[in-house]
């Protein structure tokens, strides 16, 4: 069971998004918030597993919420604006619902939810390997120079064969790794597998346009553009809710 608190300042909201859970006998409905102040009181009272969490609101945004927390549960947002996608998986977001909440993407918001419990919990018990936290420092050498690189600065990873290029401020050396590999360590909230060649940083894309055959086409802060693939795309339109 997990124990859910929706925070957002239109009644009507809480009331639809409520309606729709009562679909999830997992998710219990523990409390409402109607702003960020009542929001992180309820949080500190309630204690609870996950919030459903409205970014626009009166007195403080959802991300303003977030940063005066100690610890986080598990985030789904929901809102109006589809401008905030990007900035919401820089907080680990599972999800990012536009209002008004269709039942399927509330199920696959649901879905994404128990597949992430079920990771946490082989990590737990040694079931898979440790994933990678953004804040690991990774070490990387190309002929005679090193770095110590942490992962939130790499917004790229190029398959060269056996090898990977990693694409940080202005460098691009190349290690000894395969795509397939660094794919299995790195967080898929922050990581994007975008085709056969390359990972993308979520929180380093600048701009996305749509290329050809349904495909996209992602601007990345340094400039790259990297194609994303026609399959691909479907995927990262449904993390990014597009």
């Amino acid at each position: 069971m997990k124990k859910a608190l929706i925070i957002d300042d239109e009644r009507l909201a809480r009331s639809e998004l409520k309606k729709l859970l009562a679909d999830h006998p997992e998710i219990v409905v523990v409390g409402e918030a109607v702003n960020a102040k009542d929001g992180i009181e309820k949080i500190e009272t309630l204690h609870p597993d996950l919030l459903f969490l409205d970014i626009q609101m009166p007195d403080k945004t959802g991300f303003d919420l977030l940063a005066e927390l100690e610890k986080t549960p598990q985030v789904i947002f929901t809102t109006a604006y589809d401008e905030y996608a990007l900035k919401a998986f820089e907080y680990n977001a599972l999800d990012y619902l536009l209002k008004p909440v269709e039942p399927k993407r509330l199920a696959d918001a649901i879905h994404k939810l128990h597949q992430q419990d079920e990771k946490d919990r082989l990590l737990a018990s040694g079931g898979i390997r440790t994933l990678l936290s953004e804040n690991d420092q990774v070490f990387v050498k190309d002929g005679d120079r090193c770095w110590f690189v942490k992962l939130q600065e790499i917004r790229l990873f190029e398959s060269v064969g056996n090898y990977a290029r990693v694409y940080f401020e202005t460098n691009k050396p190349l290690i000894l790794k395969s795509l397939n590999a660094l794919e299995e360590r790195l967080d898929e909230r922050v990581f994007f597998r975008a085709n056969r060649k390359h990972i993308v940083n979520l929180r380093m894309i600048e701009k996305i346009d749509t290329y050809f055959n349904g495909g996209l086409l992602l601007e990345m802060r340094g400039g790259e553009k990297i194609e994303v693939s026609r399959r691909q795309a479907v995927k990262f339109k449904e993390m990014m809710s597009l």
